[in-house]
């Protein structure tokens, strides 16, 4: 093995299928779509190049704006409900919980359903007489029957929620693993030197994965930028755009009802470089700051 990986031109031929299918797919796609957004066209007709004008447009558009709005409110909530709630969850599971497996399977079964599925399931609990209103009528709010979905204020949160659910439990999973993988000589370490569970998450466990924590955040925030499925099931974008996302947006642009080919291809390049960008971001924040062990842990009875 060591011999083949020191000879570039085996290296080379290797990886060639996969760079050749990468660029077909993915490369070849982006810079086809990038000539399209510089013009006019239906994707039947000939086109007419417009150079910018598209982008013009697109950048002045409010209904653009508030849908890029929407994909970053619902990446900003992934970092900071889904992310910490899937940590908590993996840290509680892999320290010592009864019913590792069953705990796992359970909070994984909505990574594995469809979205089509989990979309049907939450728009009968946010029904006029769906679970949420029964729940809340049973609280004593006896006048309880919001159309969650249906209210400029109420749904995109009514969105974000199953969205958020539906991953938690794939970001549990990476998160578990990391720790599993974290040599429990540490630990052990740890509870001899009198360290609580929660100081030797704080000071061993979280810095010790920082690489998944870093994975699971671009996962995350890239992820939300590029959701569709539930919020086609569920809103549609609606009701009047409150729901919109660059997605949703950009199909119904292109094939609805005018088939704008060219500037919803403008709308796709402009997602791409979002997502890009951010990845970048994301990347140079956990560079900026390494993480370090902190100091050996104290008895905590002695700290105090």
């Amino acid at each position: 093995m060591d011999k083949v990986m020191s000879d570039k031109k085996a290296v080379v031929i290797f990886l060639l299928p996969s760079f050749i299918l990468f660029c077909a797919v993915i490369i070849i796609p982006i810079f086809m779509s990038a000539g399209y957004s510089l013009t006019e066209w239906d994707g039947t007709r000939a086109k007419v190049f417009i150079g910018l004008q598209n982008y013009k447009e697109l950048f002045s558009s409010p209904v653009f704006l508030k849908s890029m709005l929407n994909s970053l409110i619902i990446a900003v909530a992934s970092v900071l409900i889904q992310l910490p709630l899937s940590l908590l969850l993996a840290l509680c599971i892999a320290h010592g919980v009864k019913g590792e497996k069953f705990f796992i399977t359970v909070f994984f079964i909505p990574v594995i359903l469809a979205s089509v599925v989990i979309g049907q399931l939450w728009a009968r609990i946010y029904n006029q007489n769906g679970l949420l209103n029964l729940f809340l009528r049973a609280l004593g709010d006896k006048d309880a029957k919001t159309a969650w979905l249906g209210g400029m204020k109420t749904a995109l949160p009514a969105v974000i929620v199953p969205i958020l659910w539906q991953y938690v439990g794939y970001h549990m999973l990476l998160f578990y693993s990391g720790i599993r993988s974290i040599s429990q000589d540490i630990f052990e370490a740890a509870k001899i030197d009198g360290a609580s569970f929660w100081r030797t998450c704080s000071s061993i466990t979280i810095p010790l994965l920082k690489p998944i924590i870093e994975v699971s955040v671009t996962f995350a925030v890239v992820g939300s930028m590029k959701t569709y499925d539930l919020v086609k099931v569920l809103t549609n974008g609606g009701p009047a755009s409150a729901s919109e996302v660059i997605t949703t947006l950009l199909v119904r642009t292109m094939f609805y009802p005018g088939n704008r080919y060219g500037y919803g291809s403008a709308m796709a390049i402009a997602l791409i470089a979002e997502c890009f960008l951010l990845y970048l971001a994301l990347g140079r924040i956990f560079r900026e700051k390494p993480e370090k062990l902190e100091k050996p842990l104290k008895d905590e009875r002695s700290a105090a």
